[in-house]
């Protein structure tokens, strides 16, 4: 016969169980998030990737400003960002001479797919040397115009030994108040930091875009967004294995400006003269410095040239003439003072081939550029 003072001391007795369970459980969460930030294992989390094991590696880093469509996402852990690019899939081989493009929206394709990217149409040129290795081009580029965004990329990049580093750029990467304006930069201050005092970068290594995350912000409640991405790039895998988008191109766009502004400066920069100072020229430098015994090559990006209103001031929506041509007299002045291996090509392409801005290329234009750097490779590569 059930004994009454037992059933009535039984509620009590499981509310204080489940009262006893929540509170070691929410002491042990408490715990676990002290350990997670002063640990902060997200570089390490970045590294397991699904890609070039579950799914074929991306062609190019993952970015998107409309995941659903595009089968990716703009995410700023650079050790997932490698980690799911066809450049980790495996060690190089003997045979491979292997090539690594750094650069802007421009070289990672926007507006292209990946079969019409300048990577890809190197890729398709079979470029072979006189002792048999073959050339293989890697799509290292990032969208957002800023050279220490590329050198960023670059510090990561030449883990993967690459035999010869490509960076094109365009004067509008080179302003001091485009440095610390990528996400990615702002997202990882520490690395930002570290780069700048290794190269003895002029830029400030306590500006206000490379604020520390505070330790709220590195336990796992304040890093959820950046965990739930994480999870999101593997899902986006099977997506992307399936299709092979990881892009959402519009089907029509508005074309890059031809009608163009009378206003003649550059951030706030006034003509006649544009001074070196003026242009961050120390960061190609520690670009060099960093790739070592690598040769790099240096590439001034074609550009649209307008033949319309007010084009006798300006040449495109971002350069008045006479700052361009400053850019471009000191940019060959530099080369020469540092032995820089260095191609101006800035109008090799037509202006018919340039699609939404004064950078971006059609197909075609991509074509023509990769047909000029083909015969840069092999002239650099049998020297």
């Amino acid at each position: 016969m059930e004994n009454p003072v037992d059933s009535a001391q039984s509620p009590r007795n499981d509310l204080h169980f489940f009262r006893n369970v929540l509170v070691k459980a929410l002491i042990l969460f408490f715990i676990i998030n002290i350990v997670f930030a002063a640990w902060y294992p997200m570089p390490g989390l970045g590294r397991l990737s699904a890609y070039n094991r579950i799914f074929p590696g991306r062609l190019r880093l993952p970015y998107s400003d409309d995941p659903q469509q595009a089968y990716s996402l703009s995410l700023f852990n650079p050790e997932a960002m490698f980690a799911s690019h066809i450049i980790s899939a495996g060690s190089k081989t003997p045979g491979e001479y292997r090539v690594i493009l750094v650069g802007d929206s421009s070289i990672w394709g926007f507006l292209l797919p990946n079969d019409n990217t300048l990577a890809a149409y190197l890729n398709k040129s079979n470029l072979s040397l006189p002792d048999g290795r073959r050339v293989v081009v890697y799509n290292l580029g990032y969208p957002v115009m800023s050279l220490t965004k590329d050198l960023f990329i670059l510090s990561y990049a030449v883990r993967y030994q690459p035999d010869l580093i490509i960076w094109p750029f365009t004067l509008e990467s080179f302003p001091n108040d485009k440095q610390l304006f990528p996400p990615l930069l702002q997202n990882n201050p520490g690395k930002v930091r570290e780069l700048i005092e290794n190269y003895h970068l002029n830029l400030n290594p306590e500006a206000t875009e490379l604020a520390q995350p505070s330790f709220w912000e590195r336990t796992i409640v304040g890093s959820r967004r950046t965990l739930a991405d994480l999870v999101r790039l593997q899902l986006y895998g099977v997506l992307w294995s399936a299709t092979g988008i990881d892009q959402a191109i519009p089907p029509t766009y508005k074309s890059r400006a031809e009608d163009l502004s009378f206003d003649d400066s550059f951030h706030n920069l006034l003509p006649p003269v544009l001074h070196a100072s003026d242009l961050t020229f120390d960061i190609l430098s520690a670009g060099v410095s960093l790739a070592g015994n690598i040769p790099i090559l240096f590439i001034n990006e074609p550009m649209f040239i307008s033949q319309g209103k007010n084009s006798q001031i300006r040449y495109n929506f971002y350069y008045p003439r006479w700052a361009y041509d400053n850019y471009r007299r000191l940019i060959s002045e530099q080369s020469t003072l540092h032995g820089w291996r260095y191609l101006d090509l800035w109008d090799l392409v037509p202006p018919t081939e340039f699609t939404n801005t004064a950078v971006h290329m059609t197909p075609k234009g991509t074509q023509i550029l990769a047909d000029r750097i083909s015969q840069a490779i092999l002239n650099l590569a049998t020297k």
